[in-house]
């Protein structure tokens, strides 16, 4: 979870109708985050089963010092996919001297809300938002040489949203909007334990639920689609052989639903696939990133449930 990029209504029309026309239908869970996803989202990273947000906030606690040394002073923090900047703030703290901060993301009205609160929280800093779709080539501010590298942020393993083919794609673009020497910290999560993994996305306040729903209810707004929300069940569970949580939606009946004039039935047991998240091992990840990055420094817990990685340009 956590995957952001911006859609127009045309290109939201194309995407959700190529989709939905495949023999397994799916939605690009980019949808997710309008503001009501965004904030669904920021609950699920409270949740008891959610391993991910705290476990990945402990390691950049236990280790920011040693981050920061890594990183070195006068850094251009630019963070894709910065919903609320909660481990940001961390970053804000500890790291010597941020240049500036960068949060790129999907929901504008919801990344506004948290950049006035940041600047009324940090006023030295400099936040420059960018609504921009991050999985294509984006302008990022021109700052001149007010800052010595720039840092790359990508917490909470949305990495793991890419099928290997689009993560290789990201990284490429990621090197062709940024600077020749910049690095990147990234959270990336580890394989572990089935029965952990899921239920992680299966959470027993039905928040995760409501989360993978909101994109029927989004396309309904937006699409003037007609979905009925209660005919379509979450469903969430580990996939071993492709090394990835998958979430769907699936069809509780037979049903026909309209999407600007196109019919698209549904089967009874039929399912939207609306999400993936890959899980990694150490070399797996290093090997994923090879060809643009080379891994620096990984940190981990004690359970080995989760990293954050340091990566620089090769």
């Amino acid at each position: 979870m956590d995957d952001r990029a911006t859609v127009n209504h045309e290109s939201m029309l194309e995407e959700v109708l190529e989709g939905l026309q495949q023999q397994q239908k799916e939605l690009p869970s980019k949808l997710f985050y309008d503001e009501k996803g965004s904030e669904l989202f920021e609950q699920i990273t409270y949740l008891d089963e959610y391993y991910l947000t705290r476990t990945e906030r402990s390691i950049l606690q236990e280790n920011i010092v040693e981050i920061g040394e890594q990183v070195g002073p006068k850094s251009l923090l630019i963070e894709l996919g910065s919903g609320s900047s909660s481990k940001t703030r961390l970053l804000f703290e500890k790291l010597s001297s941020v240049a500036a901060y960068v949060p790129v993301d999907i929901s504008e009205e919801y990344l506004l809300k948290v950049v006035n609160n940041l600047r009324m929280e940090y006023p030295r800093i400099s936040i420059i938002p960018v609504f921009a779709d991050y999985t294509s080539e984006f302008d990022l501010p021109n700052l001149g040489d007010s800052y010595q590298k720039q840092l790359v942020f990508f917490p909470g393993s949305t990495i793991g949203n890419f099928r290997p083919a689009e993560a290789r794609s990201f990284f490429a673009t990621v090197c062709s909007v940024t600077d020749a020497d910049s690095a990147m910290l990234i959270g990336v999560d580890l394989k572990k334990d089935k029965t952990i993994i899921e239920k992680a996305y299966n959470d027993e306040q039905g928040i995760t639920a409501a989360f993978n729903k909101n994109i029927l209810v989004r396309l309904n707004r937006e699409l003037g689609t007609d979905f009925d929300i209660d005919a379509f069940k979450h469903d969430a569970f580990y996939n071993e052989e492709c090394g990835r949580v998958e979430m769907h939606l699936v069809s509780q009946q037979e049903q026909t639903v309209t999407i600007a004039g196109e019919q698209i039935y549904f089967k009874e047991g039929e399912s939207i696939h609306t999400e993936n998240s890959y899980k990694y091992s150490l070399r797996d990840f290093e090997e994923l990133v090879s060809q643009w990055y080379s891994v620096e420094q990984v940190w981990t817990d004690n359970n080995n449930y989760f990293s954050i990685q340091y990566l620089e340009r090769k």
